[in-house]
């Protein structure tokens, strides 16, 4: 149901948004600060929604669904203020295009392998992909300013941030090509199942 209490820690992520958005628009230290509280209580339901649902055994085709699309929403929201808020240098704006079209990738992948019952697991790197990714984007909604907030201007917080963006983008690009493989396999094998179906008999 959607008001139980993993279904509900998926949607406060999503509800999560709009005040992200508020606070990153504000462009105030106090409001930087604010943000990456924000989004890292956001991202770590992530962590306790499906925990939750596995230890009560209360997982729901309502959770599985929702819970892909609020990450999603989340990790695209931020990437987008923090490009939209000039707040990535040149340089990174290539691992956030990474991390972004990769999202959308995986999004088809399932789409597509769902129509054919399969399902495409999350591997061990894949966690580990969304632990530095959303570390990295803590981090940067935080910036040199969120730090002099609370008076640790001397850390380069941005700095910080993008080399973890970039740590995140690799780990992006293997997990995005060993979800691929895995597509085309499974879309290879549909279409000789397929042919061997329609083939004309000898």
């Amino acid at each position: 149901m959607p008001t139980d209490l993993p279904n509900l820690l998926t949607l406060s992520r999503v509800a999560a948004i709009p005040l992200l958005v508020l606070l990153v628009l504000l462009r105030l230290p106090w409001a930087d600060l604010a943000a990456c509280a924000v989004f890292s209580a956001a991202a770590i339901t992530d962590y306790f929604d499906g925990r939750i649902a596995r230890r009560r055994k209360a997982v729901s085709d309502f959770g599985r669904m929702l819970d892909p699309i609020a990450d999603k929403l989340l990790v695209g929201a931020a990437l987008m203020l923090l490009a939209g808020a000039a707040r990535l240098s040149d340089a990174a704006l290539l691992p956030a295009i990474v991390i972004l079209l990769r999202e959308i990738l995986v999004s088809g992948l399932r789409e597509y392998l769902a129509e054919l019952r399969v399902g495409l697991p999350v591997t061990r790197l894949a966690k580990w992909k969304t632990g530095f990714q959303m570390a990295a984007l803590g981090t940067l909604l935080a910036g040199d300013s969120g730090a002099s907030a609370i008076g640790l201007s001397i850390l380069p917080v941005s700095a910080i941030g993008e080399g973890l963006l970039w740590t995140a983008a690799l780990l992006t690009l293997v997990t995005g090509w060993d979800y691929l493989r895995a597509g085309l396999r499974h879309a290879g094998a549909s279409d000789d199942s397929r042919r061997g179906r329609t083939a004309p008999p000898e």
